[in-house]
């Protein structure tokens, strides 16, 4: 599977992680999140796990007000724990 916006593939031999990282800037925010392969399975559901929660952080994020360009602190909070949980 090739990397998408906002998904890179991570699949080193030397390392100890394999699967996808989340990762989105915003307005100076920058969140990410870790999705293994061996957390959920394989290749294509940590893949699957990833692109639901990055549609979940651009809605949050895109719906979002901002304060002086900026997202503010409940909207940073929220995005936080979505990505704890996911």
């Amino acid at each position: 599977m090739k990397s998408i916006k906002n998904l890179t593939r991570f699949t080193y031999e030397t390392s100890a992680f394999q699967g996808w990282r989340l990762s989105v800037s915003r307005a100076g925010a920058v969140f990410t999140k870790y999705f293994s392969d061996k957390k959920f399975g394989d290749e294509k559901k940590s893949f699957a796990a990833a692109q639901v929660a990055l549609a979940s952080v651009k809605e949050i994020l895109d719906g979002a007000k901002r304060v002086n360009g900026k997202h503010t602190a409940t909207t940073t909070r929220k995005v936080e724990k979505l990505l704890e949980q996911a």
